[in-house]
């Protein structure tokens, strides 16, 4: 273990003893924490929770760690795209596996167990809107995966290279990464009838990296109708979102299990959009509360 101290411009400390951006103190953070976009999301999910421990806010990164039947909780919100999922991940791993005083690392490692709650739009016809989608793997469009050491050894490089060659992958791009949840997180979520599963794609934009037309045109036009016709071993890619590719390649590199789970709230083949995707939403965090 590499006992150098971690330098000040590296690992950023605030004066209160909070990480730099989520402004959480180590000790705050439990060990199970669920994941949210949006900042707002934070009060709907603590108003599950038995009791509140304790609140931050910086920014788009609004925290509660509280109970949940006997369940020790942090619920963080993240803003939207893997950029963002690269400072969160970073941070909450270096909260539990950082001694903040020697800025060294932890001799005992401690593994969190990470999950997404997010929404997101279908690529298949027989995903239907208002579903719950459970994220088996990702496939990252953004990049940020290839900026760390060891990125071959936790990626499915046989699907990616399957991937790009179907697809034609204009090399302009990033390179796409292919990367898996944690079985087990996968096998306590997954018991729900609402609950398909499948391969997403975390797109580093909404509109045009997702295939969206509004008056810039596209670099590749057909993409989605390649990506929707694209099969590897029985597995097909089944909708967009903008986070989980770095959360599972982040959390595999880390040491930390992961998942994502989900509301499809449009069905990008039928053009169709949720008429009211907030119930929806309500039911999966409760899922995801009872089964973390």
């Amino acid at each position: 273990m590499n006992n150098t101290p971690i330098a000040d411009s590296e690992l950023i400390i605030n004066p209160d003893g909070s990480i730099f951006h989520l402004h959480i103190k180590p000790g705050q953070l439990a060990n199970k924490v669920i994941l949210v976009g949006d900042p707002g999301r934070v009060a709907m999910v603590k108003s599950f929770f038995d009791s509140i421990e304790c609140e931050n806010a910086n920014r788009e990164f609004v925290s509660a760690t509280g109970s949940y039947k006997g369940k020790r909780i942090t619920i963080l919100s993240t803003g939207i795209g893997t950029d963002n999922i690269d400072i969160v991940l970073t941070e909450l791993d270096a909260l539990v596996n950082i001694d903040f005083a020697t800025r060294t690392p932890k001799e005992e490692h401690t593994s969190l167990e990470i999950v997404r709650i997010g929404t997101s739009g279908s690529l298949q016809a027989d995903l239907p809107v208002d579903s719950w989608l459970l994220s088996e793997a990702a496939i990252g469009f953004d990049g940020v995966l290839n900026y760390y050491a060891r990125r071959n050894d936790v990626a499915d490089l046989n699907f990616e290279h399957a991937f790009e060659e179907f697809v034609d992958w204009n090399p302009l791009l990033a390179k796409p990464y292919v990367v898996n949840a944690a079985c087990q997180l996968v096998d306590r979520l997954r018991s729900d009838a609402r609950i398909h599963i499948g391969t997403t794609i975390s797109a580093p934009g909404f509109y045009g990296p997702q295939g969206r037309v509004v008056r810039l045109p596209l670099a590749s036009p057909n993409l989605n109708e390649r990506i929707t016709a694209f099969r590897f071993n029985g597995r097909r890619v089944t909708n967009y979102e903008m986070e989980c590719s770095c959360i599972y390649g982040l959390s595999l590199l880390l040491g930390h299990k992961a998942a994502t789970v989900c509301a499809i709230i449009a069905n990008r083949l039928a053009g169709q959009y949720s008429k009211d995707y907030k119930p929806v939403v309500k039911a999966l965090v409760e899922h995801v509360l009872n089964n973390i």
